[in-house]
């Protein structure tokens, strides 16, 4: 099969969807790899890194649209790739379609196939989203850490506090991947921890971060009160493939100190927070009621090396299975990722969409 990497084209992007390495082991199953000039470059792979291994590379991403039949990318496609797209394209990518309807209308015109990363799921896992979960909730504690500094529009408060200063205190919403990683860096870093889940062994492994992590049900009432404390709150709800729920009000956002701040890494799939908006790298913050909101909807971009080798890690064994025969319908794993096929919406968490 003939296999596309394109530049990434949301702001800021830097990650590529293929890493060398990865592209000589599709290249030994007889695959014909093409690559847009630049794609791998902010991730820290030159093209001809590719060429040494025997990957095309093509000079633009009309070139690459045409060669290509599998597009392998990152992030979901915006105006210049939904031009380039075409219904024969089986396209392979974060889509999170759940909060893009009017995405979700142009895919269903162009008529493609489009497995969505955040879809696929294999052993009860979402093992094609994991990876950037982790890395977007470490992300999440390092700016609501930075985003504290007065300079910065914060309260000016270190977050670990010490000697003869109170520590600070983060709320985290939801203790998954990115939730659990956002509250162990922030215990890690000496803050008062607060983790809110509905699941027993979620918050179990919470506690067990340490002494200065508490892991408590969601109920709104409690959710209320800790987070009219916070100093930063950490959203990180998730229903699979669905448009996440508006956990924190806007009456609760009125009730923080100014100088507070909001991380919202559900933002990919709408937004937790009744006051969260998509934000880019190049503006990422507002200010609601005084709080500072921070909800950019490519987080992991920000690191796209690490970010690069980690997704690719991830989708490499799913990528082989789609170009090897036409039986992939057959996978589960990948059939529970097909978001849109021949103008129809197909998983069933987006069937009240358009």
């Amino acid at each position: 099969m003939r296999i596309g990497i394109p530049s990434e084209t949301k702001t800021l992007e830097g990650r590529v969807a293929l890493v060398p390495a990865a592209c000589a082991d599709l290249l030994r199953h007889g695959h014909e790899v093409y690559v847009q000039a630049g794609a791998g470059l902010k991730s820290g792979f030159s093209d001809d890194a590719y060429t040494r291994i025997g990957v095309h590379i093509v000079p633009d991403a009309a070139a690459l649209y045409e060669k290509g039949e599998l597009i392998v990318k990152v992030k979901e496609p915006i105006a210049g790739d939904l031009a380039l797209l075409k219904k024969h394209h089986l396209l392979f990518c974060y889509l999170h379609l759940a909060a893009e309807p009017e995405l979700t209308r142009k895919l269903l015109a162009i008529g493609l196939t489009g497995v969505a990363f955040e879809s696929v799921e294999d052993h009860g896992g979402l093992p094609l989203l994991h990876p950037m979960s982790v890395i977007a909730g470490r992300i999440a504690t390092q700016m609501g850490t930075t985003l504290l500094h007065q300079p910065q529009g914060g309260k000016g408060k270190l977050l670990g506090g010490m000697a003869s200063t109170p520590r600070g205190k983060v709320v985290v919403l939801g203790a998954g991947a990115a939730g659990g990683n956002a509250a162990a860096l922030a215990a890690a870093a000496g803050a008062n921890v607060v983790v809110f889940d509905k699941r027993p062994d979620r918050m179990a492994e919470m506690m067990a971060l340490g002494p200065n992590v508490t892991a408590l049900y969601a109920y709104e009432s409690l959710v209320a009160e800790e987070v009219a404390g916070a100093d930063i709150v950490v959203g990180a709800v998730l229903i699979p493939s669905a448009k996440a729920p508006r956990v924190v009000t806007e009456a609760m956002v009125k009730s923080m100190e100014k100088g507070s701040v909001l991380v919202d890494i559900s933002i990919d799939q709408g937004g937790c927070f009744e006051t969260s908006r998509p934000t880019t790298w190049k503006d990422p913050t507002y200010s609601v009621h005084g709080v500072t909101h921070f909800a950019v909807t490519n987080m992991p971009g920000a690191v796209p090396q690490t970010s690069s080798l980690a997704i690719c890690a991830a989708i490499l064994p799913y990528v082989q299975r789609l170009a090897a025969d036409g039986d992939w319908r057959q996978f589960e794993p990948l059939r529970k990722g097909i978001n849109v096929e021949a103008g129809k919406i197909v998983h069933p968490a987006l069937q009240d969409m358009v």
